[in-house]
């Protein structure tokens, strides 16, 4: 049975999650746009690990039904995951897809509560195979929202940093989804921050060496190869890492197919 909690973060804001299962805490850390009420990638876990795990699905800051406490840091977000993990047992896993696995990985480089952590297709751009993110990415997030351009926001979002082709929006502006999106869209300069430089074109942070938690960098067999260039460049950076492909899946990868992996890793 999933039951519905908050907790407050170190800077007195609501943090609401979900909560199922019995066992460790695996804590699921959302990407970006991604809510509790609308996140089909995280969904089906707390079905299919619940019995493994205490499986613990939050809205990140801005969205779903947690609140927001201006200004805006990452390390605040990072003091989320924290209270989120000491209404839990103290100690938890966490699995992140896309932004939300720099997140995670961000968080265990200050966390020492997070004591294994599974990373999908972090979206690192560490060579010239694809455009990186404009130096002024954010900037240009955060004046469109400013001037009330949500939908620019969202284009931005869908064109430059996940690199779809313009002419895809059309289509996508035509689904009722684009509007779930446009509500959100404030929080995508915060994913834009947590990635930081990372999606420049250059090498990952050398200071990452210092990330001691145990991590298991995944990509989808049919992701970008771009991904999985930078998922081996992590894994080899991290001191105690290891890579695997999740087959037949892209970055949108099925719960039911990356669930044993997680099962694996984290229960090891």
């Amino acid at each position: 049975m999933t039951t519905t909690r908050t907790t407050t973060s170190a800077d007195g804001t609501t943090i609401t999650y979900d909560v199922k299962g019995q066992g460790p805490t695996l804590v699921l850390v959302p990407a970006v746009l991604s809510t509790r009420a609308w996140d089909p990638l995280y969904q089906g876990l707390l079905d299919l690990l619940s019995a493994d795990f205490t499986v613990v699905h939050y809205d990140r800051r801005g969205r779903g039904d947690s609140g927001n406490t201006a200004p805006y840091s990452v390390d605040k977000e990072i003091q989320d995951i924290a209270a989120v993990i000491k209404d839990n047992g103290g100690q938890a896993y966490a699995y992140g897809i896309s932004s939300g696995a720099v997140l995670t990985l961000r968080a265990a480089e200050q966390l020492p509560e997070l004591t294994r952590i599974a990373l999908y297709d972090p979206p690192f751009i560490v060579d010239d195979s694809r455009p990186p993110l404009p130096d002024d990415y954010v900037e240009q997030l955060e004046r469109a929202i400013a001037e009330g351009r949500r939908g620019d926001a969202v284009e931005l979002l869908m064109t430059k940093a996940i690199g779809l082709p313009p002419e895809w929006l059309a289509g996508m502006k035509a689904d009722p989804s684009w509007a779930g999106m446009e509500a959100v869209a404030d929080t995508i300069s915060h994913d834009g921050r947590i990635v930081g430089t990372t999606m420049s074109g250059r090498p990952l942070p050398a200071e990452w060496k210092g990330i001691t938690t145990p991590t298991l960098v995944l990509n989808g067999g049919n992701s970008e190869p771009f991904m999985h260039t930078s998922g081996r460049q992590l894994a080899d950076l991290l001191p105690h890492a290891e890579h695997q492909v999740v087959p037949d899946q892209s970055h949108d990868v099925a719960p039911a197919a990356v669930a044993p992996f997680l099962r694996s890793y984290l229960k090891d």
